[in-house]
């Protein structure tokens, strides 16, 4: 039994801006970590320079700022690529669901009321 048998007549939808997503996420990870990073970066160099206004809680500060800043790219990444896939996956083709015959017709058996109204239609 093939589960992945396509629906006959569908039509192609052609690739959008979901792909363009995709194939840019890779490169907006790696750039936005660095970029997220380089605030750390100087205040560690500025420490290390000798600059005396630069405390070590003052970087600690910066460093945490940098931190939760990298881990909310993270999760914005992450939101961004599962929406793109979504979309992605909807474009797909179409595959025929459930193919087994009916038993019963419309309405089931023995059910008087549904054959046959005793009142009229609302209108």
């Amino acid at each position: 039994m093939n589960f992945f048998t396509k629906l006959p007549g569908y039509t192609k939808t052609p690739p959008g801006l979901e792909r363009e997503v995709l194939r840019r996420l890779p490169k907006t990870l790696l750039f936005g970590m660095l970029l997220l990073g380089v605030p750390s970066l100087i205040a560690r160099f500025l420490l290390w320079y000798g600059i005396e206004s630069v405390s070590e809680t003052q970087i600690t500060t910066v460093e945490y700022y940098a931190i939760s800043l990298v881990i909310l790219h993270w999760t914005i990444i992450g939101t961004v690529a599962i929406g793109a896939f979504i979309v992605l996956v909807m474009k797909g083709p179409a595959y025929v669901a459930d193919a087994y015959p009916l038993e019963d017709s419309d309405t089931p058996k023995g059910n008087k009321q549904a054959d046959s109204p005793s009142r009229p239609l609302a209108e």
